[in-house]
């Protein structure tokens, strides 16, 4: 069976990989209509070029490099360039305010700023011209700046101005595993974002353990990957970039979310990484579209679910076998198209999965393990295999050579190459999560029997009542939002009586509530009796399988859905609850009063 050899560094990792694969496509992206590749050889042209240029115009070994674009060949190639420049590259969210590029800027002290378009240049320029630290703006695509305080130069210029070759730049990537390859931003869902220093060795365990899940459970082929999560993330930069890069395989770029759907029946990719809000949205379309079809097709779809069910459960009686042949021969094999008919697995992370969405996809016959991590371990720390056994309430066993123990206050801590050398510029923060080599990861967890990882909650995040009791707010979460009539819910309740939580109605049931009971769809629609009674029976069903101490005895309806922009959301899409408590602290104070 095929493994990963052991790299010294990421850039060897990916000169290899184009040597042994040549002309071979590697990366794709949609031009006009059509798919168009670049092959491994041209990539690694491009990156040595690119490489040789950033020395040329004054970038020096250990400096770093900002980068700001969306997911695209041009992304991949100008990480690989700036590592092999013997560069830090500081991957940025599209999405980013001024405030945060600011931030970024100022904490990481950018040398230069690798920008794709005009249209997120002009988010950044403020940000420049705020600060003294970039000295140099590389643009990918052309864009007309006016007047600006730094060098600017052309993508495509640098790249055609220069003639080094990859043999000659792979010959001088001397980088240990233990030096600094990355500085990634974490999401910052408590406050302003902390550098994680991540180191080529840190990325290439990760790698090497996802690659063996791989090898060992599915096979080792031909892998094509479908990227979509953003890549300044360190879950898409490592899964959806460094580890396809390693095990040779094809990275195709989603057109957008949007597009997604028609995206994965064209490119019929064998792996895809996932999160959680993403099948959660999936889950919701796939059943109403099936539920409107009516006859056999939602006839199938409940028999589906109920035989996955039992097998998860722990197996089918013989009665229930008839109905599970006719579920895996006229059912899966639609919904297997559906996602392009060769998918090994999804792997889902970057937050919590609600089991009952594992198991809907698992009782579709799409294989569905979720994963743990942290951008401060590179990020996986386990997997779920099949060779382990599946269930849907963990995240599996850790990956290779890595360590995982419980502390006494049931604090999951982990030590191994994955684990970060500390944040950027922060010594009080780093010395908080590091001890003694072991990433206090700020998660609560058990190990079972079978070296499976639980996770209950996040330490930080527990509710504790008035009564000294712990509620586990993501748990509780999760499930309001299963409810077809909730899109997202934050819970509260710390030192009060009981829960109460801020909810956001879904948009298309809502839509649907007021076409079949005759209302207008408009801001008035919030106070009416009835479409009020409507999610407080959506409530009601939750609480049923609720504890006492967990169940939401009053809710107030949010002004406005959860969203990146309005800082509420993360970029990966984690709730922000300070900022959710600063806007509605005291309403949701009030209903404890009321």
């Amino acid at each position: 069976m095929r493994r990963l050899e052991h790299f010294p560094n990421l850039v060897t990792m990916f000169f290899t990989r184009a040597q042994e694969k040549g002309d071979a496509p590697f990366l794709w992206h949609k031009h006009d209509g059509a798919w168009q590749p670049i092959s491994w050889r041209a990539a690694a042209e491009t990156v040595a070029r690119l490489a040789t240029a950033l020395r040329a115009i004054g970038l020096e070994r250990g400096d770093r490099v900002m980068l700001v674009s969306e997911n695209r060949p041009e992304w991949c190639l100008a990480d690989l360039a700036i590592m092999a420049a013997g560069c830090v590259t500081v991957p940025t969210y599209t999405t980013n305010t001024e405030r945060d590029h600011a931030h970024i800027i100022e904490n990481s002290g950018a040398k230069a700023v690798i920008v794709s378009t005009a249209k997120l240049a002009r988010t950044l320029l403020p940000a420049i011209l705020r600060s003294i630290r970039p000295q140099m703006l590389i643009g990918i695509e052309p864009m007309r700046l006016g007047q600006v305080p730094v060098e600017v130069h052309d993508w495509h210029a640098l790249i055609a101005g220069n003639h080094a070759t990859a043999a000659e730049v792979a010959a001088q990537a001397d980088f240990a595993r233990g030096d600094l390859a990355c500085i990634i931003y974490t999401s910052g869902t408590g406050g302003a974002p902390r550098g994680v220093m991540q180191h080529h060795g840190a990325i290439l365990h990760n790698v090497a353990g996802c690659s063996a899940v791989v090898a060992e459970d599915f096979g080792w082929g031909d892998e094509v990957f479908l990227s979509f999560l953003p890549l300044s993330h360190a879950y898409e930069h490592t899964g959806g970039q460094h580890f396809p890069i390693g095990m040779g395989g094809q990275i195709y770029y989603a057109e957008g979310i949007d597009k997604l759907a028609a995206n994965i029946e064209e490119v019929r990719p064998t792996i895809m990484f996932v999160v959680p809000r993403l099948f959660e949205v999936l889950r919701t379309r796939i059943s109403k579209a099936i539920e409107r079809q009516g006859g056999m097709s939602a006839r199938l779809l409940a028999a589906a679910l109920d035989v996955g069910t039992k097998r998860a459960g722990g197996g089918l009686r013989l009665a229930d076998r008839p109905r599970a042949l006719l579920v895996d021969t006229l059912f899966k094999p639609k919904i297997a198209k559906k996602f392009g008919g060769r998918l090994k697995a999804m792997i889902s992370g970057g937050a919590p999965l609600t089991p009952e969405v594992g198991l809907f996809f698992q009782s579709l016959g799409l294989t569905f393990l979720q994963g743990y991590g942290q951008t401060e371990a590179a990020p996986v720390i386990s997997c779920n295999r099949p060779s382990a056994g599946v269930t849907m309430d963990s995240v599996g066993p850790p990956l290779t050579d890595t360590e995982v123990r419980i502390a006494e206050d049931g604090e999951i801590l982990v030590r191994g190459e994955l684990v970060m050398h500390g944040y950027w510029r922060n010594e009080a923060e780093t010395a908080r999560v590091l001890k003694d080599g072991w990433l206090h990861t700020g998660d609560i967890g058990e190990i079972d029997a079978a070296g499976r990882i639980r996770i209950t909650d996040r330490k930080k995040d527990l509710i504790i009542n008035d009564k000294g009791d712990n509620v586990a707010p993501q748990k509780v979460e999760g499930m309001l939002t299963l409810q077809p009539e909730i899109a997202q819910a934050m819970i509260a309740g710390d030192r009060k009586p009981h829960m109460v939580a801020v909810l956001v109605p879904d948009d298309e049931w809502t839509a649907d509530w007021a076409k079949a009971n005759g209302r207008a769809n408009d801001a008035a629609l919030a106070d009416d009796p009835a479409y009020r009674a409507a999610i407080q029976a959506a409530v009601d069903r939750t609480n049923k399988d609720l504890s006492v101490i967990e169940r939401v005895r009053r809710w107030i309806m949010a002004d406005a859905p959860f969203t990146i922009e309005n800082e509420q959301l993360t970029p990966s899409l984690k709730i922000r609850r300070h900022v959710l408590r600063g806007v509605y602290g005291e309403r949701l104070n009030a209903l404890h009063r009321g």
